[in-house]
């Protein structure tokens, strides 16, 4: 039997679009991007795209092969959650940045607002999620007071096996598992998502004989999500994969257009450069729907380790990148939006809105004598939760505050793959037309090698020599 995203009017009918008018100077005036603008980038704009082909030919953007070339992957994961899920109550991500980011996104977008607290019957038969994503020591004591680790599954993703904060969590779950069950028996409640053979959790994962998923060489963490490492947390909560793959293959072949006003993913970047290039460094998402909530975070990640850099690709200190901030319509028209509107001129505002949301719920026709609340009765939530994303939009405009709307015709495994893989495109090409690496992290690299070093690692002796040179706080500057 067909499934519906084999389908291409229904293909067609899901389409992501992106609404960029607000962006323009024809409608906000001064503070906005005229067409000129981008023509005079067009040098740059033809480089960037030459890249992106060279890079991805040449095996320098793996992530963009992700929507093809998994089919055994996908078998394989299906395979297991089938022998699994009857078994166990809770799967439980151990993971951290793309490794607990993007499955979040994803469940939450795709299932239940409430799904943990639903019966095993309302979930479909499929095992409760956890993402632990943290070392703050309570986080994890307190998880196991509703989880029972006898009857869960834990997945621990480090594609180097020398995450710490991963790592140590898998440390701690492991002594419990062996304590309670038994080394043979414990082993079946552990499943890895790391690198083929570089590292040290594909070597653990081979001599304690775990079930074992691999994380292409050439995908970092923050581009992972369509790989195992979402794919399989995913599975296990239900969601369709092929679907959410077939979502970013659809959106693949909108990236590839060579007309850039066509093609979404290289247009959202060239709007932000421009932005940027104005300084409106800070870029905030804002969907309007909780069940995009968390593509905000996710979003948060990827945009601001990709693009955050001190150096561009010549060695120069340029210290760029924009500043992602999360929203939500429309709990933050009462809290952010304040800012937005009257606040410097250093943003863009990205909408995120839905078309057709899974529920109708329509406000009763009562205090009809009240005019301030009897203009609501009759209405929707659905037409109310639009109309007030349309009167933000406006009330920016008015105010000459850049902003774009990206919309999905439904929230479905499609569109997600769609939006997921519109970001990954965009980034990219941002990364290009900024001149500098995205898919590197050296800022990142720092905070992890300055803890090694403070706890004695071996290796690390000239970065703990640095650390003890650094300057003392004065007793002075502290209250």
């Amino acid at each position: 039997m067909a499934k519906r995203f084999e389908d291409k009017a229904w293909q067609n009918k899901m389409k992501v679009r992106l609404d960029y008018n607000n962006m323009m100077t024809e409608f906000v005036g001064a503070e906005g991007i005229a067409p000129a603008d981008i023509t005079a980038i067009a040098g740059k704009i033809d480089a960037a795209k030459k890249a992106m082909v060279d890079k991805r030919a040449n095996g320098g953007m793996d992530w963009r092969d992700l929507p093809h070339n998994q089919a055994d992957v996908t078998a394989d994961i299906r395979a297991y959650v089938d022998e699994m899920k009857d078994s166990i109550d809770a799967f439980v991500v151990l993971g951290i940045g793309g490794s607990a980011l993007g499955p979040m996104a994803v469940q939450q977008a795709i299932n239940h607002p409430h799904y943990n607290e639903l019966p095993r019957e309302k979930r479909d038969g499929f095992p409760k999620l956890y993402i632990a994503d943290n070392v703050d020591p309570e986080k994890l004591t307190y998880m196991f007071d509703v989880v029972d680790i006898t009857k869960s599954l834990f997945n621990v993703i480090s594609k180097s096996g020398s995450t710490s904060e991963t790592m140590s969590q898998f440390m701690i779950i492991k002594e419990l598992l062996e304590q309670k069950l038994g080394k043979e028996e414990a082993k079946k409640h552990i499943v890895c998502t790391t690198d083929c053979k570089n590292g040290n959790l594909i070597k653990i994962a081979k001599e304690e004989g775990y079930k074992t998923f691999i994380i292409p060489s050439g995908v970092g963490g923050r581009f992972s999500e369509l790989t195992p490492v979402g794919l399989l947390p995913a599975a296990f909560c239900g969601v369709d994969i092929d679907e959410l793959l077939a979502g970013a293959a659809f959106m693949d072949e909108l990236c590839k257009r060579d007309d850039v006003a066509q093609n979404p993913g290289f247009m959202y970047a060239i709007l932000n450069y421009l932005g940027m290039e104005q300084g409106k460094n800070v870029s905030v998402m804002m969907p309007y729907a909780d069940s995009l909530k968390f593509i905000s975070d996710w979003y948060g990640q990827l945009w601001a380790e990709s693009l955050g850099k001190k150096l561009d690709l010549d060695g120069n200190v340029v210290n760029v990148g924009p500043t992602p901030v999360k929203a939500l319509g429309v709990t933050d028209q009462h809290s952010q939006v304040q800012l937005y509107a009257e606040g410097p001129f250093d943003k863009m505002i990205v909408f995120m809105g839905v078309d057709e949301y899974k529920e109708t719920l329509e406000i009763p026709k009562i205090y009809g004598d009240i005019p301030s609340l009897g203009f609501l009765g009759g209405v929707t939530h659905n037409r109310l939760i639009h109309v007030e994303q349309m009167a933000t939009e406006y009330a920016l405009l008015k105010a000459g505050k850049m902003n774009m709307t990206i919309t999905l015709p439904q929230v479905n495994e499609f569109t997600i793959g769609q939006v997921l893989y519109l970001f990954e495109v965009a980034t990219g090409f941002a990364g290009e037309l900024m001149h500098i690496n995205a898919f590197d992290q050296p800022g990142v690299e720092e905070g992890k090698n300055a803890t090694y070093a403070f706890f004695g690692r071996p290796g690390y002796e000239e970065k703990k020599k640095e650390l003890d040179a650094r300057p003392q706080k004065k007793a002075a500057y502290e209250i």
